[in-house]
């Protein structure tokens, strides 16, 4: 069974990969992902040299993010561009490792990606693990974590859509407005229901 693990911002994902992670299942973490396609001498690095210039690189060839951010901060069309670069890498990169996983015998693979529903990779998954958390304990935790003022907390949460949204599409829900304890034993719950634990 392929498990989609996503959240927002603050709702506590990361808590629930580890978790995953302790039980043994092996797991596919698109931001990990996101970051190895860019590495020094990869396909994709290249391409987006060639794209945007060769400045976007540093001395010892490592992709700039400031560089590369400012490029694309306020052209929507050099977005575009680069996620027409990154994303189909990143795709493939995460299906290679779940493809691996599989032909080395796991039977449950977890893929941990934070924009499941915005990238529409439903499809990547055969079900949905949503970990959410109030809006009032979402703002919270982030203006903590990330030391933001309540504006700039509710903008990042903005960005995002909300969980209410992707609850709906969930096969799962763990509400992770307790304690650590609280959020474990819902998953042990889920995973037991769904036969993989």
């Amino acid at each position: 069974m392929i498990i989609g693990l996503t959240g927002s911002i603050a709702s506590g994902k990361s808590t629930v990969s580890n978790m995953l992670k302790e039980y043994g299942f092996p797991i596919v973490d698109a931001d990990l992902v996101a970051r190895q396609v860019v590495e020094p001498g990869s396909e994709t690095l290249q391409k987006i040299a060639e794209v945007f210039g060769k400045e976007i690189l540093t001395e010892n060839g490592e992709l700039d993010r400031k560089k590369l951010g400012a490029i694309i901060f306020n052209n929507e069309e050099k977005r575009q561009l680069l996620n027409s670069i990154i994303h189909p890498a990143i795709r493939k990169e995460m299906l290679r490792q779940r493809d691996e996983h599989l032909a080395n015998g796991e039977k449950t693979v977890i893929m941990d990606i934070p924009l499941l529903f915005e990238s529409k990779l439903q499809h990547f998954v055969d079900k949905i693990l949503v970990v959410s958390v109030s809006e009032d304990v979402q703002l919270q935790r982030l203006m903590e974590r990330n030391q933001l003022t309540e504006e700039e907390a509710k903008a990042r949460i903005q960005s995002q859509l909300p969980l209410s949204v992707k609850e709906q599409g969930a096969d799962a829900v763990i509400n992770n407005n307790g304690t650590i304890d609280e959020t474990r034993k819902q998953l042990e719950q889920i995973l037991n229901e769904w036969d993989v634990l």
